[in-house]
């Protein structure tokens, strides 16, 4: 079980794993070894609160399949081991991310000063443009 947010773990039994071939650094190696790790966590199925679920599904975007599995793959590492703690350690930093509650926008009205400097600009704007035009009387 890892700590996710305060109340919130995430039960390393809902993630499985497989191993592919790499693209990406080892040379000869990547030919030979499935070192890129593609991690997959079910969070149709996952137990998350349904607010924290919504913003996990919104911030995965394309990682998300239709079958509401989550997918990320790691293969910036030459070895398996590297590749899995990466690819692990991203879950958990999205997973984190989800549970933060965003904070709820306060509707203001705009300053005195920011209304005056707004009118000040655009009259400035309107003498420039006045400027340009040509007089139809010379």
């Amino acid at each position: 079980m890892i700590l996710i947010a305060p109340g919130i773990w995430l039960d390393e039994r809902d993630i499985s794993e497989s191993f592919v071939r790499s693209s990406g650094p080892g040379g000869q190696n990547v030919n030979k070894v499935s070192s890129a790790v593609q991690l997959r966590y079910n969070v149709a199925a996952a137990d998350l609160p349904a607010d924290m679920r919504a913003r996990l599904i919104k911030l995965a975007g394309s990682r998300i399949t239709a079958s509401g599995e989550l997918v990320i793959q790691a293969s910036s590492q030459r070895s398996q081991p590297a590749n899995r703690q990466a690819a692990m350690e991203r879950l958990v930093e999205l997973l984190a991310k989800a549970a933060v509650r965003p904070r709820r926008r306060r509707a203001t009205a705009p300053t005195k000063a920011s209304q005056r400097r707004r009118v000040e600009s655009k009259k400035r704007r309107s003498q420039t443009k006045s400027l340009r035009r040509t007089r139809g009387d010379e």
